[in-house]
């Protein structure tokens, strides 16, 4: 070190005089109007732009076990069947709503409004709630047809489905609060070893109602992925089924290409569907666990987890890459869509395991 150099203090302190004295009231009043307006234009155009950075960032991982465990009061006696699906179910919805800028998909100031990355992982994220929602109200809650729905999912359901891009009047947020209100009410009977009306049934046959709408999303998320390169398509909609029909005619060949401005879009609607149907998953483990080993199929749910979990790999590009398949750029669409597409299969097979006897 040298001891002859000079102190970087003053140096350090005089350029900290100098950024105080520009928002001095002082210095507002001798340099006018304009240049009051110019510097409250930067600073805030800065904060906006920090704050889009920051927002833009999906959210974590959380474990399954200790977010049921804590919504039960930290009560090992209370993690009964459904208790884990519910949890997390709650868990989806809060994120949605209380993440870091809160829920973006209905804003209309800077920097929501001209964020898209994260509003297409709410409603990926969005779309497997409304799923889950939907499943705990018609097939988990109730042990058959003819047996009355549960009054709390009865309303949770219904409230999920509200526009997802309304801001006012009322707003997203509240009405989706709502529904987590009515899932802690059902969560809260369903843990409750006295009250005999919440109920969550770990069968086969409901699980297996819930794969079936899990492997349709799938395959249309890894459909709409592949078309970041394009594709020629054949007309399949009829086959197998020589008296089928449809409504209009349709070319028996097509071109589908997703438009190069919106191929981050579907790349984030599919990061944040799989995201919640992650934890989704790892929480049927635990409900159905009885299920899954009288059906040897514990380790076919364990892979289809592992390779959801490569979907949420960290993306060390600053933009989604739409490289050709074979070409010297990544194809950040194509790689997710592998991803998928594996998952899609292994539930397939899941669920045929499920429905042998």
């Amino acid at each position: 070190m040298d001891v002859f150099a000079p102190s970087k203090k003053p140096v350090l302190t005089a350029k900290v005089t100098q950024v105080v004295a520009l928002y001095h009231p002082h210095t507002w009043k001798e340099k006018g109007l304009w240049w009051t307006v110019g510097l409250f234009l930067v600073t805030y155009a800065v904060v906006v732009v920090i704050l889009g950075i920051i927002w833009s960032r999906s959210p974590p991982m959380f474990d399954v076990r200790e977010n049921a465990l804590e919504m039960v009061g930290n009560d090992q006696n209370k993690l009964v069947t459904g208790v884990y699906t519910t949890a997390t179910a709650i868990r989806i919805a809060e994120t949605l709503l209380d993440k870091p800028g809160g829920y973006l998909s209905n804003d209309v100031t800077p920097p929501g409004v001209y964020l898209d990355n994260i509003p297409n992982w709410e409603f990926g994220a969005l779309t497997e709630l409304r799923d889950l929602s939907n499943s705990l109200r018609n097939d988990f809650s109730r042990a058959q047809s003819q047996s009355v729905e549960d009054k709390d999912l009865q309303i949770a359901q219904p409230q999920f489905n509200y526009d997802s891009e309304s801001w006012i009047l009322p707003s997203t947020e509240s009405e989706y609060r709502k529904g987590i209100v009515a899932l802690k009410r059902y969560l809260n009977r369903l843990s409750d070893q006295q009250a005999f009306d919440g109920q969550f049934f770990a069968r086969a046959d409901n699980l297996t109602a819930y794969l079936l709408v899990v492997e349709k999303r799938l395959g249309n998320l890894a459909q709409r992925l592949s078309y970041a390169v394009g594709q020629e398509r054949l007309n399949t909609d009829l086959a197998g089924d020589p008296n089928a029909r449809q409504s209009t005619p349709v070319p028996m060949q097509s071109h589908a290409k997703t438009p190069w401005f919106k191929i981050d879009d579907v790349f984030f609607d599919a990061r944040g569907y799989t995201w919640a149907l992650l934890h989704t998953l790892e929480s049927i483990q635990s409900d159905f666990d009885a299920v899954l080993k009288d059906k040897n199929a514990v380790v076919s749910l364990q892979q289809i987890v592992r390779e959801l979990q490569s979907t949420q790999d960290t993306i060390w590009s600053p933009m989604i890459l739409n490289g050709t398949g074979f070409g010297p750029m990544a194809n950040h669409s194509l790689v997710m869509a592998s991803y998928i597409s594996r998952a899609n299969a292994a539930i397939g097979d899941l669920r045929a395991l499920l429905q042998q006897g």
